[in-house]
């Protein structure tokens, strides 16, 4: 049995966590920190403690209708990529433990883009 690290949770919902395939869950934001449980094995979640995170990542689309995913980067152990059924609401618990100056939104395709080109074109 999975022991949370949470004393009172804030937020409870479904979410997808794709740290490797695709898996289902829910997303518990507390006091603490932020959790992910897999529907499907117990043994199978991710804990982060508020002191862990570096900042989290948002990926927005058609300015700010849609936001598909976000990642939470973590100080010691990488990236957790994560969606939400309501990511607004999500992003909104997290904000509250997180300063808002720590909440980034993504690059987009093409900044990725033009940003490897400049690098290219720089080296060479």
């Amino acid at each position: 049995m999975v022991q949370s690290i949470n004393t009172t949770s804030e937020l409870t919902t479904k979410g997808t966590s794709f740290l490797g395939l695709g898996e289902y869950g829910k997303i518990m934001i507390g006091d603490k920190g932020y959790e992910f449980f897999n529907d499907r094995n117990i043994n199978d979640y991710i804990q982060i403690p508020w002191e862990e995170v570096d900042y989290v990542e948002v990926s927005i689309m058609f300015k700010g209708k849609w936001i598909p995913r976000f990642a939470i980067v973590t100080k010691r152990n990488g990236r957790f990529s994560f969606s939400a059924k309501d990511p607004k609401q999500v992003l909104r618990a997290i904000r509250e433990h997180i300063p808002a100056d720590k909440i980034l939104k993504a690059q987009t395709f093409l900044g990725v883009f033009k940003r490897a080109a400049l690098h290219f074109f720089k080296k060479g």
